[in-house]
Parts: structure tokens; C-alpha cells; sequence
């Protein structure tokens, strides 16, 4: 059974950072370029940075040196580091295949407010 399991969410002021971190299980994990996606309320989901099966990273423009995505295939986990978050990244957020759909996870929440 796939699994996706999403943690380290939480409430910080504007400027300080988060590190994201989804643990997958039941999937030959260094197999999938991954992804992590935001759904703030009232806005669908959104890309915003992914990893391909080798390494390679793309970012959406608006966290673009502001997060940092990678892999521990060892792990089974991709992490998101988030710098210099601002209120408009808060949001739930996911991990999921970059090109192939998993089953959702349940997100964690990401909350940037003085």
C-alpha cells in the first residue's frame, strides 16, 4: 500500500525557516521524480519544487532561492527546506510524484504570521 506521510509544518514569523519532510513507503521510491505541492485555502494545488530520480531540482518562480528540495533514497524521504517564508507560502502542503500520480498524503500545515 502506498503511503505518503508529510511532517514539520508549523507557525513561524515572516523570515524564519521550515524543513519538510515526506516519508514514502510501499513504492521503489528512488524510482519517482518527487514533488512538493502547496494548496492555500481557496487556490488550488500548486507545484513548487520537485527532484527528478537523479537529482535535478526546478522550482516554481515565486520560492525560487527561498526553498531547497532533495532526496534520501536510502530514506525513502524528500525534504523541503524553506527560507525566508513569507505569509503568502502559508499553506498545506504535500509531497507526491513529480510525473506519476501517488495517493495523497494528508499534508502538514504551514502557517507564516507575526
Amino acid at each position: 500500500q502506498v503511503q505518503l506521510v508529510e511532517s514539520g509544518g508549523g507557525l513561524v514569523q515572516p523570515g524564519e525557516s521550515l524543513r519538510l519532510s515526506c516519508a514514502a513507503s510501499g513504492i521503489i521510491f528512488r524510482l519517482y521524480a518527487m514533488g512538493w505541492y502547496r494548496q492555500a485555502p481557496g487556490k488550488q494545488r500548486e507545484l513548487v519544487a520537485s527532484v527528478s530520480r537523479g537529482g535535478t531540482t526546478d522550482y516554481a518562480d515565486s520560492v525560487k532561492g527561498r526553498f531547497t528540495i532533495s532526496r534520501d533514497n536510502a530514506k525513502n524521504t524528500v525534504y523541503l527546506q524553506m527560507n525566508s517564508l513569507k505569509p503568502e507560502d502559508t499553506a498545506v502542503y504535500y509531497c507526491n510524484g513529480a510525473q506519476t500520480p501517488l495517493p495523497w498524503g494528508r499534508g502538514t500545515q504551514v502557517t507564516i504570521s507575526s
